[in-house]
């Protein structure tokens, strides 16, 4: 099997070492370095309508970008669109839900599948609209976020509560669903005033049992910040 390692602490590189024979697939540009023993392709993976659903659902490329250890054993470095930390997750036991813009690279074994979502989630959740991907298959998975990175396990009967815009992907197994982050008090109507009020939006509650990959940096806070420092929207 193909060895991913996150390599440097500052915007690292995902390091993929292969042996040959052996294939892998990431995001359209994430490829930075390889060894001449390796070969190159941009696939449509899973045909043209499964690519359409990947462009629609998460904003993936529509070609995929294929890496082959074809002449013998090789590395290469990728590297994700946005500055953050990169999280190896094993799909397998477990498959995983993926936000916008969260895969990096998965080996061949591992397929990338639309799935939908309820209503909630996808007008409030900030997950992906009504269709999400889901990682599934066998095979090592890496996904990025905006800044540092974090491993929350959940367990039954401890419920926990992320605020949406720092979500990275999930364990499908665990269920979730749409909240606020303020005081259940004054109905549904004053949560949301509350919510909005507070500067705090809606959050995602997960329970049951599994990994939750969390990032440190919001992305739309991030881009509104930056639309004020340009002229005129001082």
């Amino acid at each position: 099997m193909a060895q991913f390692t996150v390599t440097g602490d500052v915007d690292p590189f995902l390091h993929v070492s292969m042996q040959r024979g052996e294939k892998i697939y990431c995001e359209s540009n994430a490829m930075v370095m390889m060894e001449s023993a390796l070969d190159l392709k941009g696939k449509i993976t899973g045909g043209i309508g499964s690519a359409l659903m990947r462009r629609f659902a998460n904003g993936e490329s529509f070609f995929q970008t294929h890496i082959e250890a074809a002449r013998g054993d090789g590395d290469c470095l990728l590297s994700p669109t946005l500055p953050g930390a990169i999280e190896v997750l094993e799909v397998g036991h477990a498959s995983y839900k993926l936000t916008d813009g969260a895969f990096v690279a998965a080996e061949s074994g591992v397929s990338l599948n639309v799935r939908t979502q309820n209503v909630g989630s996808a007008l409030f959740g900030g997950t992906g609209g009504f269709f999400i991907m889901e990682a599934t298959g066998m095979g090592k998975l890496a996904v990025s976020g905006f800044g540092s990175s974090f491993a929350i396990d959940v367990e039954p009967g401890k419920d926990v509560v992320i605020d949406n815009a720092h979500v990275v992907a999930w364990d499908s197994r665990l269920h979730h669903e749409i909240t606020v982050a303020t005081s259940n008090s004054g109905g549904f109507f004053g949560q949301i005033v509350n919510s909005v009020t507070s500067g705090e939006g809606m959050v995602l509650k997960f329970s049951g049992q599994g990994k939750v990959i969390i990032c440190s940096r919001s992305r739309e806070s991030f881009a509104s910040w930056l639309l004020k420092l340009m002229p005129g929207n001082g």
